[in-house]
């Protein structure tokens, strides 16, 4: 899986992000799971036609004891397989660690 990974988080930056996770309604249903949904602008073409269907289209933030992931897997909460779920490209994998390192930034996490 492609992903990107932050690790060395010391505790008090991990508590800080997961209570900035939980209150900006990111969670997923399984714990340490959250979902950074894509704007429309940034989906494909297919992707934007499917979102009825297979939508909203994520990605999942993953969290660990000092760590985060965000796996760069493109996928709809609305159907597990389809032929719209796949690897972010360029520009949304720009997007995505984008969100994270200015989530970091914001809640002044070092990494």
């Amino acid at each position: 899986m492609r992903s990107y990974y932050i690790d060395e988080l010391n505790p008090a930056d991990m508590q800080r992000l997961l209570s900035h996770l939980e209150a900006t309604g990111l969670q997923g249903s399984m714990e340490g799971i959250y979902w950074l949904a894509l704007p429309e602008p940034l989906l494909l073409e297919e992707q934007r036609a499917h979102m009825e269907e297979c939508g909203p289209f994520v990605a999942s933030l993953e969290t660990g004891d000092g760590w985060i992931k965000v796996e760069l897997l493109i996928r709809g909460r609305g159907k597990l397989r389809c032929s719209c779920i796949g690897y972010a490209t360029a520009e949304q994998r720009h997007w995505l660690i984008a969100q994270v390192d200015a989530m970091l930034g914001e809640l002044n996490i070092a990494v």
